[in-house]
């Protein structure tokens, strides 16, 4: 097996601490140290300056504060970032995709031109969030992302400039290749092929595995998932019957679920053994 501790960092170290703070954080009462921080991150190669670095950003961002815990220096993850977090759990480990039957949420919505930056605001995160565009200023999800988009969009006082509705396709053209329209599946094709190609080897390898290995783990789960998390808002779970035939996406979800697996308890005792030491 190739070493998974080389220097090559699957994404930016600021996405990967992200991915340790949800993933091991919250499990530690939202706190990590940071010179375990430090050790952990070494693993995806990523030096101490540019963890200190990334850290700063996130500070700035709002996710993270400096804390001492039991003499420690260490950073804590904030309300905000808790409940971004709590948001991506459901969407990041979700299984299951909509169904035809389940219907559709529209989002229509209408921003006078003087308040455009509230615009591109509602925009941005209506891609985020998953929706695609039906027709200007109509933009459609699968019926399941009701409660994240009000939660959402209440958050953010966009509310006022949105009317969301419950819908299903009740006659007009072929709805899988509206589908087509409305998400570009072709690009979402490339992002799930990527994740295929740099992940699927890995698969091979921990299947041939018998020995316990708890630091490849974490280092190979830890990239992983920081790959996989983006993954489930550019798709929201649109149903299968509406999908290409042998949908790639089903093949990297079973692939991400076996990896998850195989490798999550032995990256946790890395982790655990790591900060109490």
């Amino acid at each position: 097996m190739t070493a998974v501790t080389e220097t090559r960092v699957a994404a930016p170290p600021g996405q990967l601490i992200v991915t340790v703070y949800g993933r091991y954080g919250r499990d530690r009462g939202g706190w990590l140290p940071v010179a375990a921080l430090i050790d952990l991150l070494g693993l995806l190669g990523v030096d101490e300056p540019a963890v200190r670095s990334s850290i700063s950003r996130l500070k700035r961002r709002g996710l993270l504060l400096p804390e001492r815990r039991g003499g420690a220096a260490g950073y804590a993850l904030t309300g905000d970032a808790l409940a971004i977090l709590r948001e991506g759990d459901e969407r990041i480990f979700r299984r299951g995709r909509a169904g035809v039957a389940d219907g559709w949420i529209l989002a229509v919505f209408s921003v006078p031109e003087s308040e455009r930056h509230h615009r591109h605001v509602l925009r941005s995160r209506l891609t985020r969030l998953g929706f695609g565009t039906a027709a200007p200023g109509v933009w459609i999800a699968p019926a399941h992302l009701r409660e994240p988009t009000v939660a959402v969009l209440g958050e953010l006082g966009l509310a006022g400039y949105v009317e969301l509705f419950r819908a299903d396709h009740l006659a007009f053209g072929d709805l899988a290749e509206k589908v087509r329209t409305w998400w570009d599946l072709d690009e979402l094709r490339r992002h799930y092929a990527d994740f295929l190609g740099t992940h699927g080897p890995l698969l091979r390898t921990w299947r041939r595995r018998r020995a316990p290995r708890p630091a490849a783990a974490f280092a190979d789960y830890v990239r992983m998932l920081t790959d996989w998390r983006r993954l489930p808002y550019l798709d929201p779970g649109l149903p299968a019957e509406l999908l290409p035939a042998d949908w790639i996406g089903a093949r990297a979800a079973d692939l991400f679920f076996e990896l998850r697996e195989r490798l999550e308890a032995e990256a946790a005792a890395h982790v655990a053994d790591v900060v109490d030491s």
